[in-house]
């Protein structure tokens, strides 16, 4: 039986029970979870994705809600842009696509917020089609297994990906389920951090664990949140989330101390049309 039959097969077993899982989801859907997920843990996801889709289920109903009411129920996910972002792109779809996905690469590469990896995801997990898809657990699971190094380099080489096409089964079912099975196999068993090496079921195989699990020469890159313009930019952000109308500046001042790095976050959120200036000088969620 061959690695992908294997995980395959446990994937099929064990599973987790996610909501964007749920035998009736949409394609649109299936995009919405996918821009969530984009550097948010599952479990923050979840709840998150689930209401988002109960107020807006749809890409022409997205499409008419305000930038404001957008970014409102966004949240703290993070990454507001991701969201304006997401509802561009409900517009496209919504005018272009009758509302409906494309399923070409092509074309879900040339909507706005849409790169190679979601593109590739949306074939395989919405489409049920064969393509690659290389997020961060993939991407692990292929360097340990397969070329016996810890960590994967930032970038995906041309090596890692003729890898991957190698790996993936011919049929377009079979394809798209192993991208699920051996993503699922990465973000349970295969983890980053203290993986469960002593209780996986191809550990023999594992070039990784057969080389003693060396330690990689590549730098994990850093997650630091505390004291970063992105901790401020979110304190900002929240103070707008919750306010029904435009703030006064002063309000904004009180959420963090360093004057000059609030006033390079706030700027930054006004670059990106996350927060609007109004004749009056006061500030306000986009409308």
């Amino acid at each position: 039986m061959t690695i992908q039959r294997k995980v395959i097969n446990w994937f099929q077993a064990n599973a987790r029970d996610l909501p964007w899982r749920a035998r009736h989801t949409t394609a649109w859907q299936i995009l919405i979870s996918e821009i969530m997920l984009q550097q948010t843990p599952v479990e923050r996801v979840a709840p998150a994705y689930l209401a988002w889709v109960k107020r807006w289920p749809d890409a022409h109903s997205l499409a008419q809600a305000s930038p404001a009411e957008v970014l409102r129920q966004w949240d703290r996910l993070g990454y507001p842009n991701r969201a304006l972002r997401l509802q561009q792109c409900a517009k496209t779809v919504a005018t272009q696509f009758a509302g409906q996905l494309p399923t070409g690469y092509d074309e879900l590469i040339a909507l706005p917020g849409i790169g190679d990896y979601t593109a590739s995801a949306i074939l395989a997990f919405a489409h049920k089609k064969r393509s690659i898809v290389l997020d961060t657990n993939v991407r692990r699971v292929l360097t340990r297994v397969w070329h016996g190094q810890e960590r994967q380099p930032q970038s995906v080489s041309s090596v890692e990906r003729s890898l991957a096409d190698s790996l993936a089964p011919k049929s377009d079912l079979e394809a798209a389920l192993w991208s699920a099975a051996v993503m699922e196999f990465g973000a349970v068993i295969c983890t980053a951090r203290n993986p469960h090496c002593d209780h996986c079921f191809i550990s023999t195989e594992c070039k990784w664990l057969a080389a003693g699990k060396p330690t990689s020469a590549i730098v994990a890159r850093s997650q630091t949140f505390v004291g970063t313009d992105r901790q401020v930019r979110g304190k900002l952000m929240k103070v707008l989330r919750d306010a029904k109308g435009s703030v006064h500046k002063v309000q904004l001042d009180e959420v963090w101390a360093d004057g000059q790095q609030r006033e390079r976050a706030l700027d930054s959120l006004v670059s990106d049309g996350l927060v609007e200036v109004t004749r009056t000088g006061r500030y306000r969620l986009p409308r």
